[in-house]
């Protein structure tokens, strides 16, 4: 059992070709991030997520080294006609866009600028800060929409025992373009590692971007992202999250909504196995006039699971007319699993229309007895309802070849084949 991480300045000296401005960088945020360790309880962001108890119990040691590998070949999806980018170990390797005007898009391992200057109080985000030097940015030109969606696969090989990666991505979409991108991650190690990752999105005036992830896979990995999306005016960012299977997983998503009339769209269904942890944190920034937001997030529990949501709107004064809502609802399918949540308005204009809720409970015997008398049996009954209050969220997902892939997957949690 660790009890203690501190990483030596001396791994910041090995950067090569680094400014002195981010250099500096790097090192106030590695001396924040030895300074208070891994993120507790003690943090109000992590008051559910106690993350370095978790560590400290199942790491005796942990590695910061880039773990680079070549794979020869990995199975595409089949399930529809897609562009891909492939990282292995959060290390950019190929990218296919043969469907697409290759001149409208640039992709390529990690930049200089893929680095958000802003300061962070989570010591995750700061050890990214001070460490990463691997990712990927990728940029779609001006008027440009993408003709298909591009899968982002996240190959994790079996090699990662005791590793903790670092890395850094940039994406951004210029005036009047569209992306939609699915990230879907294919873990083969069999040995416990954390990947940390911090993502940087810009969406320019009048573009779009839809992201759907994917973790789906029995894991031994401890998953933290952070993602930071701006939107310019008249942008529309949608986020979809299906997780399940995940020992720990923690996204958190902040969007700035800097321009008037932008939209921010954050929906989910969790489904949480035994031991599971999953927790899902937002903050949505109105700081425009005439912008929307909408938040949904599900989650189904097994026993021994734990499934956290933290969600936080802000208005700024400035931001009248805007229009906000926020709701989450948990089925707790055992008396010993848990779920915690935590909605925040904070608002500071007067002309808005902004609500927030959560709910959590166990499912209505009602509705089993009625399933029942029509022919099921309790357990056929169960999964039948888990399936109702997860798919209203499936459905904003307009394509139909897409949404049958996500059903599947959510079936094959369901039903278990």
């Amino acid at each position: 059992m660790m009890r203690n991480f501190e990483i030596n300045s001396s791994e910041i000296d090995k950067i090569k070709k680094i400014s002195e401005k981010e250099k500096n960088f790097r090192i106030k945020n590695l001396e924040f991030f030895n300074t208070n360790g891994f993120p507790s309880k003690k943090l109000e962001d992590w008051k559910f997520s106690d993350f370095r108890d978790i560590v400290y119990k199942n790491f005796d040691q942990l590695d910061t080294k880039n773990t680079l590998a070549d794979i020869k070949k990995i199975n595409l999806l089949k399930d529809f006609d897609h562009n891909y980018i492939l990282l292995v170990n959060g290390n950019l390797q190929s990218s296919n866009f043969d469907y697409e005007d290759k001149s409208k898009i640039r992709i390529n391992s990690y930049k200089k600028d893929n680095i958000n200057y802003e300061t962070s109080q989570n010591p995750l985000v700061c050890l990214n800060n001070a460490l990463a030097k691997e990712g990927y940015s990728l940029e779609i030109e001006k008027n440009y929409r993408l003709k298909k969606v591009v899968i982002i696969y996240n190959f994790f090989t079996k090699d990662l025992k005791n590793k903790i990666l670092n890395k850094k991505n940039k994406i951004t979409i210029k005036e009047n373009s569209e992306i939609h991108i699915i990230d879907y991650t294919i873990n083969e190690s069999k040995f416990k590692f954390i990947n940390n990752v911090c993502e940087n999105v810009i969406l320019e005036k009048n573009s779009k971007f839809k992201n759907i992830s994917i973790q789906d896979n029995r894991s031994n990995g401890y998953f933290h992202k952070f993602s930071k999306n701006k939107l310019l005016s008249n942008s529309n960012y949608t986020s979809f999250i299906f997780s399940s299977g995940l020992k720990f997983n923690k996204l958190d998503i902040e969007c700035d909504l800097e321009g008037k009339n932008s939209e921010c769209n954050v929906q989910s269904a969790l489904f949480l196995n035994t031991n599971d942890h999953q927790e899902i944190k937002t903050r949505i920034n109105h700081l425009a006039e005439n912008c929307k937001s909408y938040q949904k997030v599900k989650s189904v529990l097994s026993s021994d699971s734990k499934g956290v949501y933290q969600g936080k709107i802000y208005v700024k004064n400035i931001a009248q007319k805007t229009n906000a809502y926020q709701l989450s609802k948990a089925l707790l399918l055992s008396s010993d699993s848990e779920f915690d949540s935590k909605p925040e308005l904070e608002i500071y204009a007067d002309n808005v229309k902004c609500s927030h809720g959560s709910t959590s409970g166990s499912l209505d015997e009602d509705s089993l007895y009625y399933l029942m008398t029509r022919g099921l049996n309790r357990k056929e009954s169960t999964k039948l309802l888990i399936k109702g209050f997860l798919d209203d969220v499936v459905q904003i997902i307009k394509s139909v070849s897409i949404k049958k892939f996500i059903q599947d997957k959510l079936a094959k949690q369901i039903y278990g084949h």
